[in-house]
């Protein structure tokens, strides 16, 4: 039997669950800045993990089934980045400062929180040739855009926003 396991970090796209921190955050950066929001209220904003483009994870798993031979892999860009960056990245693309609009709240603390994940894809690196396309930067910029241009198009009454291409740095 050709079986292969993929061990991906998370993987984040504009069609995460709000439910996921970079949606709470990426939704909430958008609705402030469409004053649909006054403020975001978050947990541990120096928790990190490492974050990539759900796209780029897709491309890696579908790489991993074209080999000869069945092997696992870990999936992750290698880089850590903070609850905080993400806000930074999310309310800068708005023109925004995130200190004035992230509200820590012990309340959305995790009882078990790890304080940093990260992931070591060195395999897929060599074996598969796979690095990730979209950085970091790239992602959470993606993500607001398109979360501002939903929330816009359901405030026009669902008239089309222009929003600007992904960022692949």
């Amino acid at each position: 039997m050709y079986a292969v396991s993929g061990i991906l970090f998370n993987h984040e796209s504009p069609r995460r669950g709000l439910e996921f921190v970079t949606r709470k955050i990426t939704d909430g950066a958008a609705r402030i800045k469409l004053g649909l929001a006054t403020e975001l209220r978050m947990g541990n904003l120096d928790a990190k993990r490492d974050w990539g483009f759900a796209g780029d994870y897709v491309r890696a798993m579908w790489v991993m089934l074209q080999q000869d031979e069945p092997m696992d892999f870990v999936v992750a860009t290698g880089i850590a980045h903070s609850v905080r960056e993400v806000c930074e990245v999310a309310f800068g693309r708005l023109g925004l400062d995130y200190q004035r609009y992230v509200v820590v709240d012990a309340e959305f603390n995790r009882p078990a929180e790890v304080d940093h994940l990260l992931g070591d894809a060195s395999r897929a690196r060599s074996i598969l040739g796979w690095v990730p396309e979209t950085d970091f930067h790239g992602l959470i910029e993606m993500m607001v855009d398109a979360d501002l241009a939903r929330l816009k198009a359901r405030s026009d009454g669902g008239a089309p926003v222009e929003v600007p291409s992904p960022v692949t740095r």
